[in-house]
This record gives C-alpha cells, sequence and structure tokens, in this order.
C-alpha cells in the first residue's frame, strides 16, 4: 500500500472519484495511457483511497516502451510515449505497465468507429487495447474502466480513418 503522504502529494482526483462513483464503488482495475502521468496518478490516488487493491495499468506505445525499460522509438499514438521518463512519473502508483502497438491501436480505432460509433484518436484506442487484455485476464465480472481520451477529429486528414 502506498503511504498517504505520496497519495496526497499527486493532483487532482475528481476523474477517480467520478469513476468509483459510476460505477457504484465496484472497480477491479482502472487503465490508462501515460502523457504527462499526472491524470493517471490522480486517478490512482482517487480510487485506492478507497480501495488499494484496485489493479492500475499504465500504457504506453510498443515502439517505444521506456516506462517499461525499453528504448525511445518512433510510433503514431499521438500524446503518449515521449520518449523519456515523464517527471511526474511515479512507477509506485501502478501495478504494471502494458505496451501496445500503434498497429493494435490504429485497428481498434477503426474497429470502434464502425462497430460502436466511438470515434477517437490512436491515444484512446490504445487504452481499450490494454484494458480488454487486463479485462480477459480478471475475467467476466470484473469492472475494469478506462477512458477515451482523445477524438477522431484529429485524425480525419490521417490514413487511419481513410476508406
Amino acid at each position: 500500500m502506498i503511504a498517504p503522504s505520496v497519495l496526497d502529494a499527486i493532483g487532482n482526483t475528481p476523474l477517480g472519484e467520478e469513476i468509483w462513483n459510476q460505477t457504484g464503488g465496484k472497480v477491479d482495475a482502472f487503465v490508462k495511457s501515460v502523457g504527462s502521468a499526472h491524470c493517471l496518478h490522480g486517478v490512482t490516488k482517487a480510487l485506492w483511497r478507497r480501495n488499494p487493491k484496485i489493479h492500475i495499468a499504465a500504457v504506453e506505445p510498443a515502439e517505444s516502451a521506456v516506462l517499461s525499460g525499453g528504448r525511445p522509438g518512433g510510433h503514431e499514438i499521438e500524446g503518449i510515449g515521449i520518449g523519456f521518463v515523464p517527471s511526474l512519473w511515479e512507477p509506485k502508483l501502478v501495478n504494471e505497465i502494458m505496451a501496445v502497438s500503434t498497429k493494435d491501436a490504429q485497428a481498434m480505432a477503426r474497429r470502434l468507429a464502425r462497430e460502436e460509433a466511438l470515434f477517437a484518436g490512436t491515444s484512446s484506442e490504445a487504452n481499450v487495447v490494454a484494458a480488454l487484455r487486463v479485462a480477459h485476464r480478471f475475467g467476466p465480472e470484473a469492472t475494469v474502466v478506462t477512458i477515451l481520451v482523445d477524438s477522431g477529429l484529429r485524425y480525419i486528414s490521417t490514413n487511419l480513418y481513410a476508406a
């Protein structure tokens, strides 16, 4: 368990409280990509205050998996995988780091647009790919939460949604 002083030092927690409230406290895992790490750690803070057993998974591009000890590299998952460890990163505030490839994130973006009418970008879909992996491990009774952090609008001029 993380000491309260560490949790208190982390930024805003409203999203974590919202997740807790909207799920009625039935959260088994939270999965989120890492940009600055501020959002992920704020949610962790809120959720672990409620239940320190909630599993927290950080997501990074497989092609630039520096948080898990890999080398920086090029990828097409905007907003995450900045090629170095962000200054706000606190590894004690996650249970695992998951790598998602650009190819998998792009495929999920197309699939969710086509099948679910969810129009988002690759960082959102990296979250979904990783959340589905966690859900598969945790089983059908588990509640695994992630968020769609961007819109697909910024990708219209790219080949992501090209026919």
